[in-house]
């Protein structure tokens, strides 16, 4: 635990008890259905078309009942539609590597996974979906949680702070807000940046390397149907592999991973999700990443605050919060830092800590600092492995 790692905690902090206030009274705006924003003079014209086009009267409000409802029947046509991409999307555009269609149980499990904003995965992204799975499977269910989280989340403290209403406000309306004036807007923005900083965003097919030292490895020995070949005993048969070259992933992930920190969703474009450099590349990226994850959240306590007009009410719920966060790095990083206590017993020098699992780019703090923030925003997103940090 050093200098440096104070610096950035304190720095972190303070960046974030910065935006939390003006996020929050934009937030509140973006809220109110009748709230003006500066983005009004684009955004207005497109939002009130929604409405047309859906049927949608954006002065109607609703009771919980109906707005239940409404959120229920849109997450089961959002997942139906993902659902049917990911099975079929060996039939679809932009698949430029070929990737087969998902089978049955790995298309549910993700078009539900992802629809809840649970975003957990058992495929690795890149060797599993196409890039239009990727995009308008995957990256449109990151905005929608997202905002389906926020907007039940305003719902409820509509009801705490209304006296004798039998409504909540208007679930479509507040769908369309949040994404339009809020997670659309700052995921561009997002999403450039990222751009500058390295990550990819386009539709290229994978590129190939020719790796500098030939790899022998074992591989299981398949038949003509791509079947494992077994042995007398069961066992799979294995045979030698030289492994001379290595696919670099393409496809458009930085408007993925944009959305993906932002909206606490997760679920990564890579296998290896924010510990990849492709959506994960600097020091700079990492900080901005760890910001954008608590950036919402914690902008709804100042908005709590205003709706209840009490503003000191929010800011200790932000207290609250920051303090079990602050606890949190401090476990981490310590335990992180102090490194594995059984490496003593094998006479390993644990001076730079517990590196096991860990991207040098980014060392002990920042991973520690990375795996807090994700956890307690139920993000999911790993910038390290966190099944090699200790106990």
């Amino acid at each position: 635990m050093n200098t440096s790692g104070w610096l950035q905690l304190a720095l972190y902090i303070v960046v974030l008890l910065l935006i939390t206030k003006p996020l929050g009274i934009y937030l509140f705006r973006v809220l109110d259905a009748n709230g003006k924003t500066f983005l009004d003079p684009v955004v207005k014209p497109v939002e009130l078309l929604t409405y047309r086009i859906f049927g949608v009267d954006p002065e109607k409000e609703q009771g919980w009942i109906l707005y239940t409802i409404a959120m229920l029947i849109f997450e089961l046509v959002t997942v139906l539609f993902t659902y049917l991409i990911l099975r079929f999307q060996n039939f679809l555009p932009l698949n430029p590597q070929g990737m087969a269609g998902v089978t049955d149980h790995l298309a549910f499990n993700t078009a539900w996974s992802f629809a809840t904003n649970t975003n957990w995965q058992s495929y690795g992204g890149e060797s599993t979906m196409s890039y239009l799975s990727q995009m308008l499977a995957l990256a449109s269910h990151n905005f929608f949680s997202a905002a389906i989280g926020i907007a039940i989340a305003a719902a409820v403290v509509r009801g705490i702070v209304r006296h004798s209403t039998k409504t909540l406000g208007n679930f479509w309306v507040d769908l369309v807000r949040i994404n339009y004036y809020l997670l659309l807007p700052i995921s561009i923005v997002y999403a450039v940046f990222l751009v500058a900083q390295g990550v990819p965003q386009n539709f290229k097919p994978y590129d190939t390397a020719k790796v500098l030292e030939v790899q022998t490895v074992q591989v299981p020995k398949k038949d003509d149907a791509g079947n494992p070949v077994k042995d007398a005993k069961g066992n799979a048969v294995m045979v030698d592999q030289k492994v001379d070259s290595q696919s670099i992933v393409e496809g458009p992930i930085a408007s993925q991973m944009a959305i993906k920190m932002l909206g606490t969703n997760g679920g990564g474009y890579t296998n290896a999700n924010a510990a990849h450099p492709f959506e994960n590349p600097t020091p700079l990226s990492n900080f901005i990443q760890m910001l954008s994850i608590f950036a919402i959240p914690s902008a709804l306590t100042y908005y709590l605050g205003r709706m209840v007009k009490n503003q000191g009410h929010g800011w200790s719920v932000w207290a609250a919060m920051a303090i079990v966060f602050v606890a949190g790095v401090l476990v981490c990083w310590g335990a992180e830092a102090a490194g594995n206590p059984i490496m003593n017993h094998v006479g390993v020098d644990r001076a730079g800590g517990n590196m096991e699992g860990k991207e040098v780019r980014f060392g002990i703090f920042n991973s520690a600092l990375f795996a807090t923030i994700t956890t307690d925003a139920s993000c999911g997103a790993v910038n390290s492995m966190h099944d090699s940090f200790t106990p």
